[in-house]
């Protein structure tokens, strides 16, 4: 019976009057601008924050090249002059410490990169960005050794300089006599006894005047880091709060591009701050009545 029915040709469908036609039309035409701002204002927003992402990366590859570009000209400074000191070696240092912070900053923004061929790009200015601070780095330790040698030299240069040649003889045996007398008198000695000793106590001296010097070379130089790890520190803090400053802005351009005004934000802050108070008096309330039922019902 079921392929009997299924036989049955069905009678074509009406043709549809002009009248319908509109209205069908219409109702297609009406829900059709709906999903197409939904579309167009999700595609908005995600444009918007790739077009932020991009505006950072570049922020920062700018900043990278920039600090690349001023460490090349400090070290060849550094270089030209032969000895530098330890406070310009500290800054180069902090210099240093700032530009590994850009790099690796621009490196996790690259990760989040989603176009394959910018991401490729951002990962090989990484690559030469990193190759450059590790040659600055060997340039770096290399100053360090070259100044830590010669202030050693000059150091054993004083030192020799200062030292009594006179009252420490290379022969130990020059001051004493021999003696001509007969075996059978008797041996007189021909030098006090406090000669004996004054070589050793030079070399005490010296040795505690090499033991000072070392130690204010080490206390310069441990402060010299410190004060290179604070201007490294206080400078990635700057930049921090200059990109926050920016991201801040580029957020509320994105969010008036989007049509959300100021006024709104500060309606949306507003109520957020009565929600809060209306769930703190809310709390207190219900705290109440539970110490009013145990108080009462016990």
């Amino acid at each position: 019976m079921n392929s009997g029915l299924r036989d049955i040709p069905l009678p074509p469908a009406p043709p549809l009057s002009q009248v319908q036609a509109t209205y069908l039309g219409a109702i297609v035409f009406s829900a059709e601008p709906e999903e197409l701002t939904r579309t167009r204002s999700s595609q908005a927003a995600t444009c918007a924050l790739h077009n932020i992402k991009a505006a950072i990366m570049n922020v920062q590859y700018n900043s990278a090249l920039r600090q690349s570009k001023s460490i090349r000209s400090e070290l060849e400074t550094l270089n030209s002059k032969g000895a530098p000191s330890a406070g310009d070696i500290g800054n180069v240092s902090a210099s240093l410490s700032s530009f590994s912070k850009t790099i690796d900053e621009y490196n996790q923004l690259a990760r989040q990169e989603i176009v394959p061929k910018k991401q490729s790009e951002a990962f090989e200015r990484v690559k030469r960005f990193r190759e450059d601070l590790s040659d600055f780095r060997s340039q770096i330790d290399g100053l360090k050794k070259a100044r830590d040698d010669a202030h050693h030299q000059s150091n054993r240069a004083e030192l020799l300089g200062r030292r009594p040649y006179n009252a420490t003889p290379e022969n130990p045996y020059a001051n004493t006599p021999t003696s001509t007398n007969s075996a059978f008198q008797p041996r007189q000695s021909s030098q006090p006894s406090g000669h004996l000793t004054t070589g050793s106590a030079d070399e005490m001296r010296e040795a505690h005047a090499f033991r000072e010097q070392n130690f204010l070379a080490n206390t310069h130089s441990a402060l010299d880091e410190y004060i290179s790890r604070g201007q490294a520190v206080l400078g990635d803090l700057g930049q921090q709060r200059e990109m926050l400053k920016n991201t801040q802005k580029r957020l509320y351009s994105v969010g008036t591009t989007l049509g959300i005004s100021g006024d709104t934000i500060r309606m949306v802050e507003r109520r957020a701050r009565q929600d809060k108070w209306l769930f703190s008096g809310g709390v207190v309330v219900f705290f109440a009545f539970c110490w009013l039922v145990l108080h009462y019902l016990r």
